[in-house]
């Protein structure tokens, strides 16, 4: 299985492009989202994904890690195969699909492209908890190293899955704990959310 692969980008369109690596030219099939963070004629390092059916082995690429991720936890769904789980990643940014999940959003779900209520419903009672919890193991490198108790961490963590930017939690939190260094995490959110 392929991880990763590293090439002069040699044809680029907003749904594939021929990463030339050595001379071998591979076909990789890639969402909007990292189409826009690549340019043509240039050199790049395509996270893969290797999709294997009877009669063909399809690759997907992901300019980033966690698109690549997201994009496995999505396949893992049934309904949602290599192609929905790219239009996915496409309407949405990683993040927006992300948060959508975590916060149960089934309309913003609902407004992609071959995506109707029932599978809404699979993705958000498939993936929810498990995405939470890769976003907050994720977001622990943020937390480490700052001031507060475990309710803050945790506090933060849920905060920073909401969308809100890191800086505002920051301020927000601090001044919450100053009043009261005593909040368990349930009120420190509630009162964040008031002031955010």
């Amino acid at each position: 299985m392929y991880d990763y692969i590293k090439g002069d980008i040699a044809e680029l369109s907003p749904t594939e492009l021929v990463l030339d690596n050595r001379g071998i030219g591979y076909k990789i099939l890639i969402s909007i989202q990292t189409y826009s963070s690549l340019a043509p004629n240039t050199n790049c390092k395509l996270y893969i994904h290797q999709h294997l059916r009877e009669d063909i082995a399809l690759l997907y690429g992901f300019s980033e890690k966690e698109e690549r991720r997201l994009f496995r936890y999505l396949i893992e769904v049934s309904g949602i195969g290599p192609n929905t789980a790219r239009m996915m990643l496409s309407s949405l940014t990683t993040e927006e699909l992300r948060t959508a999940i975590v916060a149960g959003d089934i309309n913003k779900l609902k407004s992609i492209k071959g995506i109707g209520l029932k599978t809404a419903q699979r993705l958000l009672i498939e993936l929810k908890d498990k995405i939470a919890k890769s976003s907050s193991e994720d977001s622990s490198a943020f937390i480490t190293g700052l001031p507060g108790t475990k309710q803050r961490e945790e506090a933060y963590s849920a905060l920073l899955l909401l969308g809100f930017n890191k800086k505002n939690i920051d301020k927000v939190l601090d001044s919450l704990l100053k009043e009261n260094p005593t909040y368990t995490l349930e009120e420190l959110i509630k009162h964040s959310l008031k002031k955010l």
